[in-house]
């Protein structure tokens, strides 16, 4: 039995309706937001969402797409630096602004989303892109020779929390932090740090903290 268009546009309406309160609710209350409240601001039932959206995952990743997109296209934009030092500092400058306007691309940033695949290759694509802005940036010996891509997750990992404790009563506080961190990462006369985590060790982290 084919469905009859009227039927369909509605549904396209009311995925509409539903990403768009998603991400109004998630950017103000951050991921844990309840998904009651995404229906309410979407006048739907929460059946209708969970129709659409069966998992919270799929509700997040369709809310995030174009914000991951971003977040990977801002790679892009650094790695087109002609100064790699520059293209680098100005990528960590671009994705704790990401954070700190969003509470729940913040939480993204620390969260896997496995099954949704597209929205995981452009994580992915954003990764790869900025291990080659590390090399790149240690190549100008501007970058510290030990700085790791897992440095990114803990640098992340700071920001959210800073940026959660102060957003209403010291907006922009990150920046200072941000500020403070890139001077640590600057190459010269850069004392020694401790053995970074390993990939693994860091993924457990993450899951921790995602509570899973």
């Amino acid at each position: 039995m084919t469905t009859p268009p009227s039927l369909r546009a509605d549904a396209a309406r009311n995925r509409e309706r539903i990403i768009a309160a998603a991400r109004r609710v998630f950017a103000e209350q951050g991921l844990d937001a309840p998904i009651e409240e995404v229906a309410r601001q979407a006048g739907v039932g929460i059946a209708t969402l969970y129709r659409r959206f069966p998992t919270r995952d799929e509700l997040i990743a369709a809310a995030f797409d174009n914000k991951m997109a971003a977040y990977a296209d801002a790679v892009s934009v650094a790695l087109a630096d002609p100064d790699p030092w520059h293209g680098f500092c100005r990528y960590l400058e671009t994705v704790c602004a990401m954070q700190a306007t969003d509470r729940g691309f913040a939480d993204l940033l620390t969260l896997s989303l496995p099954t949704a695949k597209e929205f995981e290759a452009e994580r992915a694509r954003a990764y790869h892109g900025f291990v080659e802005l590390i090399d790149r940036a240690k190549a100008t010996g501007r970058l510290r020779a030990d700085f790791v891509p897992e440095d990114l997750v803990m640098l992340l990992m700071a920001c959210a929390g800073v940026i959660t404790a102060t957003a209403d009563a010291a907006p922009g506080t990150y920046r200072r932090l941000l500020a403070y961190l890139l001077q640590a990462f600057a190459g010269p006369g850069a004392e020694p740090l401790p053995d970074p985590p390993t990939p693994t060790a860091m993924y457990r982290a993450l899951l921790r903290l995602q509570g899973r």
